[in-house]
């Protein structure tokens, strides 16, 4: 029994649809179907969610939305209506919006509403288009399928105990499509999961269902080593253990949500990432171990956007409480940490730039100040994170300076280094602008 999530791009056009369908009925061990909101057809397109998210908001601001409403179901009435579907489903997408719209609802309710359609009905539409096929199927809403959450600001989080009403869905004959990216609370509110949640929807099936592969459909044929618009054609990865998976995300990796693989990794799930434009590659696995095939080093991935507060004083080691009292600065603030480096007299607190505006940044710095006493506290944005993947690191010896090195020939100066106790990842943080520098002459080091 299979758990298969579609994403936006496999979902982009009534010839997208269309290539699911077959996947689908070439396989109907894929019983449970995860969409995702109807993605962009071109690079200039615009993905459905987004426009969801601006009529929401020109909504609520009393702007003109209509431009945002007719575009909308216009992708929507196209993609029906070029796979011969009842115009019965328009319609009701329609009355859908509309049904938002007239809502008493509060800003963030009706805004979780209107960016939960697009997904809500790429699966209405999925399904009906699954009939045309001969293929039994349906339509199954998050609450049905017993997806309840608890509201958070991060995105909603589901209650472990949806997973016994979920195992139930295995009852349930034919196959099941289930829009991605949503629950419900206790309470009926709908509420949605971080951006890319669709993903997180087709972990929670996999693990709750107990399914015995989950694959997440892409338009990439594999996961790869690094960038490929860094490095063109670069190594295919065939294998990835949960954990390099999970770090390689983290840093940038664009193919998997990071928070996605929660579930399937608790469940023990193996997951598989295909893709919906050649479906018969065989994809890259991901699983919870994996033999080592000498490669110590699978991926290389970086993200920029970070700052750094680097905090010095003397004798700080000493200093009781000193670390404590830093972090609960920041927890007070609202304000998330990366990483923390530190030295015998000195620490580095690594902030993603998003949850550091200036006007918090200097109410932070004084904190600092006043309430640690340090010799220095300095402040440094315009940082890039970029990290080497790979279970096998712990066993090799000389990773550090194969990776200095690179970083050396390629003129990158190294601000931070950073090494988890399980060594399944070395992170080096480095200025902004030398990131596809020091990408390209690691993966050379590591891969050519």
């Amino acid at each position: 029994m299979k758990v298969a999530k579609f994403g936006g791009s496999s979902l982009a056009d009534a010839n997208q649809f269309k290539k699911v369908g077959n996947i689908i009925k070439e396989d109907l061990n894929r019983k449970f179907i995860i969409v995702s909101a109807p993605g962009k057809r071109h690079e200039h397109d615009f993905k459905i969610t987004d426009l969801l998210i601006q009529l929401g908001h020109a909504y609520f601001k009393n702007e003109k939305y209509k431009s945002y409403y007719i575009t909308i179901m216009d992708r929507f009435s196209k993609i029906i209506s070029e796979l011969n579907l009842s115009e019965q489903i328009t319609h009701e997408i329609d009355n859908h919006i509309k049904s938002i719209i007239e809502s008493d609802l509060e800003y963030d309710d009706m805004l979780n509403c209107f960016k939960a359609i697009g997904e809500d009905s790429s699966a209405k539409i999925l399904s009906a288009y699954l009939q045309t096929l001969g293929l039994e199927a349906k339509y199954v809403n998050p609450k049905d399928a017993g997806i309840i959450v608890k509201n958070d600001e991060n995105g909603a989080q589901l209650i472990p105990e949806s997973f016994g009403a979920i195992y139930k869905l295995r009852e349930q004959e034919g196959i099941l499509v289930i829009p991605g990216f949503f629950g419900y609370t206790e309470d009926g509110i709908l509420a949605t999961f971080s951006r890319g949640g669709s993903d997180i929807t087709g972990s929670i099936i996999s693990a709750g269902v107990k399914a015995d592969l989950y694959e997440n459909f892409t338009d990439v044929d594999s996961v790869y080593a690094v960038n490929p618009s860094i490095i063109s054609n670069p190594a295919e990865i065939k294998e990835l253990t949960y954990r390099e998976m999970r770090e390689l995300s983290y840093a940038g990796f664009s193919v998997f949500h990071d928070e996605a693989l929660i579930p399937a990794v608790n469940a023990q799930i193996p997951v598989c990432i295909k893709n919906t434009n050649n479906p018969s590659a065989p994809g890259t696995m991901i699983v919870a171990n994996k033999e080592q095939n000498g490669k110590c080093v699978v991926g290389i991935a970086g993200d920029t956007g970070f700052v750094s507060i680097y905090i010095s004083k003397f004798l700080m080691n000493r200093e009781l409480g000193f670390g404590r009292k830093l972090f609960q600065i920041l927890e007070e603030e609202k304000v998330s940490f990366e990483h923390a480096p530190s030295g015998i007299d000195d620490m580095s607190i690594i902030i993603r730039e998003s949850q550091l505006p200036k006007d918090k940044e200097k109410i932070i710095v004084e904190r600092f100040k006043n309430e640690l006493q340090p010799d220095t506290v300095t402040v440094h944005r315009d940082l890039a994170l970029i990290m080497i993947v790979g279970e096998g690191m712990k066993e090799t010896i000389g990773m550090a300076q194969t990776a200095t090195t690179a970083l050396g020939e390629a003129k990158v100066n190294i601000e931070m280094i950073n090494q988890g106790s399980s060594e399944v990842s070395m992170m080096f943080g480095i200025k902004s602008d030398g990131l596809h520098r020091a990408t390209k002459s690691l993966y050379y080091a590591f891969f050519e």
